[in-house]
């Protein structure tokens, strides 16, 4: 029988990122070329090892630490040179700086023995030029020959390692130290790759960076350390930056990752929405491509350097491929609320065109044999994504007695956005003066009226959304996370969104560190499943976002906590995903071992959370920003977030009164209780 070949683990491993290059290494910082660990740059491994050793010996490794945007520092010890004292007398400090396109590190090797040091350290070094694919489905690509001593070149990529040579693929240093003293060895490794679909951006970030204090200090702590992630994260196409979703494997344009992330960012400014907003306006579909899932009007879900093959030969992905499902919805919406926090109208604008392909890809796809229905899904090729939800992975869409539901799909969630989207564009039409608004308007009251006759079920929770509805049209009655994302889109009835939360609040979805996918008491829940149990930042960010803006405080607070304690339990930078245990059974969230980090929504849930504590909602086209703090978390202030443009100071204290100064002239404040 033959190997069946693992995805890498990635939980123990140290990333340190500037997009599109990243590191990946063991915690004492050595890239062994085991795994997933090298220098990536944009989607192929530039290196595959770069192993330290002194005198031919690996040092002992006891810490790292992040050491700004885009560096570490970590901190080994040499025992076997120095005085032969039970202290450690020899030390090494190896800071690695990522910029995009290359690495630098200096090796500071630190004596405090009283006698003096010789030794030989040296730097093995290796390159295979791996698509991250292959890497990513636990394949291997053979090492390259240097063309000339530390240079590889191949694929119309080249990777160029300068420093002492001690051969074509080494690096060496004598090191010879007089009693307690030092020295810094410095080398650098340099990516030329012209046929890279991703870029960095130049110039500072496009948000602002508040000045926050709160009297939970998690919280703090989680929004710097996501801030950086976040910079770290950029890309660029043009003139307009984007977030790329995740390290390693989504370092790259995803819609519904890029759009979230940019959505949960519009309290720091407008920019980054519309750099994401006209880049994927860009490249949305104008045919009908079985294949590739391109349709008129539909947003992309994700680029890539060249066709990708996953899980052996299972699924196969052009490289700009349109399997989503939620993108265009998403993107109507991304809009919509950047030019209610005060996007330029010109800007505005410029995309209406673009809405109005996407509503009409919208209403292309509300209807299943030949009547009014819901907005689905399938996979047409048999080679792509079987989900094409947020929940992407083949077994994501069961019923509660664990049976996977058959497509066409038409996801809960998904029902909720394209509600809110169709509302949305007419908002924008009618401000536009441009034509059609009534036609969405009725679309989504109609829409909202077969989703309250065929989602609604009965279960352990009382009564909740199904989690979609199959071929059949049966309801597929798993009790998920999913139905949280219904909350703020103004489907919900007031009387539907407290049976929503009442059951989001349940022990069996909110008794983890935030929200788990699945209910505990469904057949399919894992608490390591990728989509059936497990828990995601961003997922519960989005749903605290949305009990919090619908007055459910309490029940809001609890998935904050969960978050801010996860926060600290992974160095305050959420991955992508942890465990779904439950909190009386751990201390900590347990790891979910091949989750990206850092992830571009899971490090925008910070943002989410500050802004639901603060309750700011703008409405600048109508002159006026709302103040409704209804996120329990003590005293919060936050200077210098930011609406239509100009910096604004945001405070609540402990008894929940709150205050906002600095609105530009002609924003007038509302508060509600």
């Amino acid at each position: 029988m033959p190997d069946h070949k693992l995805q890498p683990l990635l939980h123990d491993l140290v990333t340190t990122t500037a997009a599109p290059t990243t590191v990946l290494s063991a915690a004492g910082g050595q890239v062994s070329g085991a795994g997933v660990q090298g220098v990536f740059h944009a989607d192929a491994r530039a290196l595959a090892e770069a192993r330290l050793l002194v005198d031919g010996r690996e040092p002992e490794p006891i810490g790292h630490t992040p050491a700004g945007p885009g560096a570490t520092r970590f901190v080994s010890v040499v025992r076997w040179l120095g005085t032969r004292i039970a202290d450690p007398t020899v030390r090494i400090d190896r800071l690695r700086q990522v910029t995009p396109g290359g690495m630098a590190e200096e090796i500071t090797v630190t004596s405090a023995a009283d006698v003096p040091v010789h030794a030989t350290v040296t730097l093995d070094l290796a390159c295979d030029l791996a698509p991250i694919e292959v890497v990513k489905s636990g394949g291997t690509a053979p090492r390259l020959t240097p063309v000339e001593p530390l240079v590889w070149h191949a694929g119309g990529i080249t990777v160029t390692v300068t420093g002492p040579p001690a051969g074509v693929d080494r690096l060496a240093w004598p090191v010879d130290l007089p009693t307690r003293g030092s020295t810094t060895l410095r080398w650098q490794v340099r990516i030329d790759d012209p046929r890279a679909m991703v870029a960095a951006p130049e110039g500072p970030v496009e948000w602002a960076r508040p000045e926050v204090t709160a009297d939970d200090h998690r919280l703090v702590r989680l929004l710097d350390r996501s801030l950086d992630d976040l910079a770290a994260l950029r890309l660029t196409d043009g003139d307009d930056t984007y977030l790329g979703a995740g390290v390693p494997w989504f370092l790259t344009l995803f819609g519904r990752d890029s759009i979230w992330a940019a959505r949960m960012l519009l309290p720091l400014g407008t920019e980054l929405a519309a750099g994401t907003l006209r880049v994927l306006a860009r490249r949305q579909g104008t045919r009908e491509d079985g294949r590739s899932g391109e349709a008129p009007g539909k947003i992309m879900h994700e680029l890539r350097r060249q066709d990708s093959r996953h899980q052996g030969e299972l699924m196969e992905l052009p490289a700009a491929y349109y399997g989503t499902v939620d993108a265009t919805p998403l993107w109507v919406s991304l809009l919509h609320d950047a030019w209610r926090w005060g996007m330029p109208p010109q800007e505005v604008a410029a995309l209406l065109p673009h809405v109005e392909a996407a509503l009409s890809w919208l209403g292309g796809h509300t209807d299943f044999g030949g009547r009014a229905d819901f907005v689905r899904y399938i996979d047409e090729s048999g080679r792509g994504l079987a989900n094409q939800g947020w929940k992407d992975s083949g077994d994501a869409v069961r019923f509660r007695d664990g049976r996977h539901a058959e497509p066409p799909i038409a996801l809960a969630e998904v029902q909720g956005y394209a509600y809110q989207a169709a509302l949305h564009g007419a908002a924008l039409l009618d401000a536009f003066d441009r034509p059609g608004a009534d036609r969405w308007r009725d679309y989504a009251g109609a829409l909202a009226e077969r989703f309250r006759a065929r989602y609604w079920v009965d279960g352990p929770q009382g009564t909740y959304p199904a989690l979609a509805l199959d071929r059949h049209g049966r309801p597929v009655d798993a009790l998920t996370s999913n139905i949280g994302h219904l909350l703020g889109t103004g489907l919900l009835t007031a009387k539907e969104s407290t049976a929503v939360a009442e059951a989001l609040a349940s022990p069996a979805l909110s008794g983890g560190y935030g929200l788990r996918t699945m209910s505990t008491q469904d057949a399919g829940f894992s608490p390591l499943s990728y989509h059936c149990g497990s828990i995601w930042a961003h997922d519960t960010a989005i749903v605290l976002a949305g009990l919090a803006r619908e007055g459910f405080g309490p029940a809001a607070a609890k998935l904050a906590d969960g978050l801010l304690t996860a926060g600290e339990a992974f160095d305050y930078r959420l991955p992508e995903l942890y465990g779904g245990d439950d909190r009386t059974d751990f201390a900590r969230p347990m790891p979910y071992p091949a989750a990206c980090r850092p992830q571009a929504w899971s490090a925008a849930a910070a943002v989410v959370v500050l802004h639901a504590a603060l309750g700011i909602y703008p409405d600048v086209p109508a002159g006026r920003v709302t103040l409704r703090p209804s996120l329990p978390l003590g005293a919060v202030r936050a200077r210098g977030l930011r609406v239509a443009g100009s910096p604004v100071d945001a405070a609540v204290d402990a008894a929940g009164h709150a205050r906002l100064t600095g609105l530009p002239t002609g924003l007038t404040l509302r508060e509600t209780p």
